[in-house]
């Protein structure tokens, strides 16, 4: 398989955010499985640490939502963490369950200290060659970049103007909120070497202004089509479907 993160995309990429949560539940395998047969060129999936030092595949800092548990996931074990969500993924599951996709690993601490193992795990797991790291600020993205000048890196960045200096950090992609994106930011982020990925739909609970009517993940039909017309070279979204039947077919997907 050609590797899902070299040149540019012949076509706007699916990435299935959080494994695909409109498809099974978020960060699991089976929505790994789903976005696969339907065909998702990636699929995206968080991570956090455990209390004793386990990669595993968890958005939240806590286990309120998930488990009505209002613990820490990092100070939470994982034997506890895998009895409240059975299943719970660790990194080393994901990047199983992912092959042969594309996975983007959406590290959620700002911690280069965790990097080694993040790198070690994808290494063991034969992945670094369809991995991609996003990460939330320069200073991580730098630190990843000395320690793998090889590895794939997707800036998380707050700035939607700082395609230089997250390139300039060593990022190879850009996030871009969907109420942040236009033809001049995604064309400004190419222009300094970086893919630009759009994630669809608001970026907090309380709604934002400028923002589209739907909570994280989620968009609607004419959505996509306004953020295929700002050309963008991948979106993530919920449901890997809506992009699947409205992205235009110009050759073979790079995945």
């Amino acid at each position: 398989m050609p590797s899902p993160v070299t040149g540019p995309p012949a076509r706007p990429l699916a990435i299935a955010h959080r494994g695909g949560a409109l498809l099974a539940a978020e960060n699991t395998a089976a929505a790994f499985a789903r976005s696969a047969a339907l065909g998702a060129d990636w699929v995206e999936t968080d991570l956090r640490l455990s209390a004793d030092g386990a990669l595993v595949c968890l958005h939240d800092d806590d286990l309120l939502r998930l488990a009505g548990d209002p613990r820490r996931v990092a100070e939470t074990d994982l034997a506890t963490l895998k009895r409240l969500v059975p299943s719970l993924m660790t990194l080393a599951q994901a990047i199983a369950a992912s092959a042969p996709l594309g996975l983007l690993l959406d590290v959620k601490l700002a911690d280069p200290k965790i990097l080694p193992d993040v790198l070690a795990a994808l290494g063991e797991g034969g992945a670094k060659g369809r991995a991609v790291l996003g990460l939330r600020d320069l200073a991580t993205v730098a630190a990843a970049r000395v320690l793998d000048p090889d590895i794939a890196i997707l800036g998380l960045l707050p700035d939607p103007d700082g395609a230089g200096d997250a390139r300039a950090a060593g990022a190879d992609w850009l996030r871009l909120w969907q109420g942040q994106a236009s033809r001049q930011r995604i064309a400004a982020a190419q222009a300094a070497g970086l893919q630009a990925a759009v994630m669809v739909g608001q970026p907090r609970t309380v709604p934002q202004a400028g923002y589209p009517p739907f909570g994280v993940g989620a968009i609607d039909a004419q959505g996509i089509a306004r953020v295929l017309a700002l050309g963008p070279d991948a979106v993530m979204l919920d449901d890997p479907r809506l992009l699947l039947d409205a992205r235009p077919v110009t050759g073979l997907s790079s995945s």
